[in-house]
């Protein structure tokens, strides 16, 4: 932040019939009202002095004074140090250039179309792009042939762990997926209450008409870490504790289930009883437990395993009679293990 210099405030007529001498000026008090710091410590006190006279008249002046000879000096030293520091983080910041121009010319540019589509909304399941797959034999500009897609949009709910960025991971490209990142993956219940989460399953289901939902865990993940930590009685004071707890369940039934298992071992089952805690409540929402039962959405678990890097896919098998069972198991299908 700039210094500011010391400042004095006069309000005087702008008339041009009027000269200095005809102002008729008002008594006024002097007070300090900030200060610029010196190299002493002390703080040197900026005066507000605010002139007006009997026309009510806009005009201002502001005056210029210092108290100090030193002052100037100072602001060099400041600006000298506050350019290093910015040199500094220039260069993390000229990295991140770097790769959008390199997305920006690679990716963007040779795929202009498509992004001009997407600039118009994000509905993807309803739009077409062209894909251009190498086939020997066909000339499509050059050596390929272009491909007309359709894709199912998806609703991802993943961990905002850095290292499990899901369109890093599952290639999604924009226009997509609409992914939502929380701690620890978890999906809240109807009966939590409003949050951000399910505030973008309430617009992907109803507004984008989504005919995926996949909640994405992940192995070493710090956020069941912390639930299968915290004691029974919550911190009100810590939001980690306050947001967690929505896997409670998850944590109860790895504790009574898992309780011979190391802790480290407990927590990566809780990693993954929590992602079916999740999708059984997705259920609580009317309108997504409808959609699936007509057989229009599809709610699915996943995990990725980034110390051996492999991913599991399941499918939730909705069989209303059995969601409401007291243990809350579900039945799933589709699993797959890709490694």
């Amino acid at each position: 932040m700039a210094v500011l210099a010391p400042t004095s405030v006069s309000k005087y007529s702008i008339s041009n019939s009027s000269s200095s001498s005809d102002f008729h000026r008002i008594p006024f008090n002097t007070r300090p009202i900030f200060g610029s710091k010196l190299k002493s410590g002390k703080v040197q006190p900026t005066q507000l002095r605010l002139l007006t006279t009997s026309d009510n008249c806009p005009g201002l002046t502001v005056k210029a004074s210092r108290e100090s000879l030193g002052i100037t000096e100072q602001h060099k030293n400041i600006k000298l140090e506050r350019v290093a520091e910015t040199d500094d983080r220039s260069e993390l910041f000229e990295d991140m250039k770097q790769r959008f121009l390199d997305f920006k010319n690679h990716k963007y540019m040779e795929n202009l179309e498509h992004y001009q589509n997407l600039a118009k909304g994000q509905a993807p399941k309803d739009m077409s792009f062209i894909c251009c797959l190498p086939q020997s034999g066909v000339e499509c500009q050059g050596e390929y042939v272009c491909v007309l897609m359709f894709l199912e949009q998806f609703m991802v709910i993943s961990c905002a762990d850095s290292r499990v960025c899901p369109s890093t991971i599952l290639g999604f490209q924009p226009g997509e997926a609409f992914i939502v990142r929380n701690i620890a993956n978890l999906v809240p219940s109807l009966e939590s209450g409003p949050s951000e989460t399910n505030a973008a399953l309430e617009f992907s289901v109803n507004s984008l008409k989504v005919e995926n939902i996949l909640v994405v865990g992940h192995s070493c993940c710090g956020g069941i870490r912390a639930l299968m930590s915290m004691d029974d009685e919550i911190e009100k004071s810590s939001f980690i504790q306050n947001w967690v707890v929505v896997g409670k369940d998850a944590r109860s039934w790895t504790k009574a289930a898992a309780s011979t298992l190391s802790f480290d071992q407990q927590c990566k089952h809780c990693e993954k009883e929590s992602i079916n805690r999740s999708l059984l409540n997705l259920l609580t929402y009317p309108w997504i437990e409808e959609k699936v039962k007509q057989g229009v959405l599809a709610v699915h678990g996943g995990y990725y395993d980034f110390v051996e890097c492999t991913f599991e896919k399941w499918t939730l098998d909705y069989k209303e009679g059995n969601l409401k069972e007291k243990h809350g198991r579900i039945s799933v299908k589709n699993h797959l293990f890709w490694s």
